[in-house]
């Protein structure tokens, strides 16, 4: 019989963090309405990781196995010790990427990235028009990010785009292709808005209909087929669409670590919103001991877990039952079944939805803009445009 850690196999305990995010604050110049992070945040914001304790989770991480490295946020650049957790990351060994808005970012920082080793920079872009990309961010960044681009490219960084795609850019996705050829890009993921955090809270404003989407893949693969390898190109197919759920994370706790601006350590981003959890936080825990011991990522490792129809499902190990958050938010039970799946019994959740995103008196309500006062009140317990949910995103 296999050894039990926390009522789980050891063989699937002792699986490598193969890969770590950091997410050094919270804070962020923009209000984007798809933000991942949680509405809470602000709740969060208090008593940031030192330099050293990010450096030493940083090495505890790289001695369980972890060999990439995402610097996140917020927006990362906030912090003027990013330059030393770069440095420090190149020589543990780790290829790192710094995930940003670019908003920060200056010939002499960048200058010192590259010779402190950082391997890569992921900048995001909003949209071809400086109207779209202002409004959804809430802010005048569009010329400064062209400009970022052009640093990026200059220092002989891979030129590498992300671009959230919603109901207010979808039909520019052409064009924003085009954008990106222009600027160099020898990479672009087009990412699909996936509703947690804010994005949750502003779906019906946010989510594109089915038309648009399938007009937005053909745009993409016409592009695709005239560019050839010149550019790499990823469409994120966002998940209310799908018939079946994906593995998320590739499953909790087999690969991916976060490990949060005030040092809590989480198997994905949105663990936090999950009931009865209580995660692990460097000051108090190594990062072994939160990876294999805690009950937290103990919690939905493999499938013993598992409840109808997906413990009998024959597709299980492709998918591990879903998303644990989406399930909750969507349907109130964190062991649910995910609602992408056409096999849930709460797939009716997502038609619904994807029903509303045709509803122009819901598709025009106003933006609720993440910024810190917004934060505030979902962190108090308001309960605005979210009573339709099971959870507090």
């Amino acid at each position: 019989m296999a050894q039990l850690n926390n009522g789980v196999a050891a063989n699937i305990t002792q699986k490598q963090p193969l890969w770590l995010l950091a997410e050094v604050t919270y804070r962020c110049p923009l209000h984007c309405a798809f933000c991942y992070n949680p509405t809470d945040y602000d709740k969060h914001t208090k008593n940031e990781l030192t330099t050293e304790q990010w450096i030493n989770a940083l090495r505890d991480a790289r001695k369980m196995g972890a060999i990439q490295l995402g610097i996140s946020g917020g927006e990362p650049l906030l912090r003027d010790d990013i330059e030393e957790i770069v440095a420090e990351a190149h020589k543990l060994g780790y290829y790192s990427n710094l995930i940003t808005s670019g908003v920060g970012l200056t010939e002499k920082r960048i200058q010192a990235f590259k010779e402190g080793g950082l391997d890569h920079i992921q900048l995001s872009m909003h949209d071809i028009t400086e109207e779209i990309n202002n409004f959804i961010t809430n802010t005048k960044t569009f010329e400064l990010k062209k400009k970022v681009a052009a640093m990026i490219k200059g220092h002989g960084y891979p030129m590498v785009l992300n671009v959230v795609i919603h109901r207010y850019n979808i039909g520019h996705v052409d064009k924003i292709l085009e954008m990106a050829e222009a600027l160099g890009a020898d990479y672009v993921e087009l990412a699909n808005t996936q509703y947690y955090g804010w994005s949750l809270v502003n779906r019906s404003q946010l989510m594109p209909t089915r038309e648009q989407l399938a007009e937005a893949e053909r745009m993409t693969n016409a592009f695709r087929e005239r560019v050839g390898n010149k550019m790499k190109v990823f469409f994120v197919v966002p998940d209310y669409f799908a018939e079946r759920p994906k593995k998320c994370m590739n499953g909790w706790g087999e690969v991916f670590m976060i490990v949060t601006a005030n040092g809590d350590v989480l198997p994905c981003h949105s663990a936090r919103s999950l009931p009865g959890l209580t995660f692990p936080n460097v000051r108090e825990n190594g990062l072994e001991w939160a990876w294999k011991e805690s009950p937290a990522f103990n919690k939905y490792r493999g499938m013993d877990w598992l409840k109808e129809p997906c413990r009998s499902c024959d597709e299980k190990e492709k998918d591990l039952g879903g998303c644990r958050c989406q399930a909750y938010l969507l349907s109130g039970d964190a062991e649910a079944a995910d609602p992408v799946c056409t096999k849930s019994p709460h797939r009716h959740l997502i038609d619904a939805a994807i029903k509303d995103s045709e509803n122009p008196l819901l598709r025009e309500q106003p933006i609720i803009f993440r910024t810190d006062k917004n934060s505030k009140k979902y962190a108090e317990g308001d309960r605005e445009r979210v009573d339709q949910f099971h959870s507090l995103p």
